[in-house]
């Protein structure tokens, strides 16, 4: 199953599998049946998640068959829940790169006038170049982008776009992929072959890897930053394996 997702995720072009990757996770979910996992952003229940990776090191118990979630969506959903007015308050969203997991959902709920935007993804209402946000300054209360950052050329200038469309008191969450050995982040443009990009940045689409410097990048947009280790501060051990949680991970909470 391993490799049969990893080769999935390799060659067939991202906006595709956008559009139908859920039909097929939803299928494999038949073999999947039980009461071990749930996902906190579907509530469904498996006896485990679905394999998910692009190459060898594809990480076991990660993809929600029902909703597609990964241990990051499952992350952000909880942490929302636990920790924000998300649900409650009336709020104007602006959700870049928007996941599947989260998209019906988030545009049902009565508080949020909810906007998706991408540059390339099927799933977005809005297309959009993140270096140039095409919306007034002051304009939402929520943004949320993750692992986007990691992939644009330059990552000050969109995460200051980001500060400048949020409203003062606004927050946004955005995430991005970490290598905690390294203190700062590390880049490389002589690297443009594929395969060392992947081998330097994890993917062949990624243009540098943040460290554990990643708050301090934020701040450069412009952001108040809370460096928030709620999954290993707050969270017991039976819900992080519960949830299937990325235990390590730290919630990057971005205020204006």
């Amino acid at each position: 199953m391993k490799s049969i997702i990893s080769l999935v995720l390799r060659f067939i072009p991202r906006p595709y599998l956008q559009l139908t990757g859920h039909w097929v996770a939803r299928m494999l979910g038949l073999f999947y049946t039980g009461n071990n996992v749930e996902c906190p952003v579907c509530e469904s229940k498996y006896r485990k998640f679905l394999p998910y990776g692009r190459n060898t090191s594809s990480r076991e118990n990660a993809l929600c068959p029902h909703c597609l979630s990964l241990e990051r969506h499952r992350l952000m959903g909880l942490y929302l829940k636990r920790k924000t007015n998300f649900f409650t308050a009336k709020l104007k969203v602006l959700h870049v790169a928007p996941e599947y997991c989260f998209i019906d959902r988030f545009e049902q709920m009565k508080n949020l006038d909810y906007i998706t935007a991408d540059i390339e993804s099927p799933l977005a209402k809005v297309k959009m170049d993140i270096h140039r946000i095409p919306f007034p300054d002051n304009t939402f209360d929520v943004a949320f982008c993750n692992h986007v950052m990691e992939h644009v050329d330059d990552y000050i200038l969109a995460m200051s776009e980001l500060h400048r469309v949020l409203k003062p008191g606004g927050w946004a969450l955005i995430q991005s992929p970490q290598d905690m050995k390294y203190a700062v982040t590390y880049e490389d443009a002589t690297i443009t072959d594929p395969r060392e990009r992947e081998k330097h940045f994890l993917q062949n689409d990624h243009l540098r890897l943040f460290g554990r410097n990643y708050g301090r990048e934020l701040e450069k947009g412009g952001f108040r930053v809370k460096e928030d280790r709620f999954v290993m501060d707050e969270l017991s051990k039976e819900e992080v394996e519960r949830y299937a949680l990325p235990s390590e991970e730290i919630v990057y909470f971005c205020e204006k």
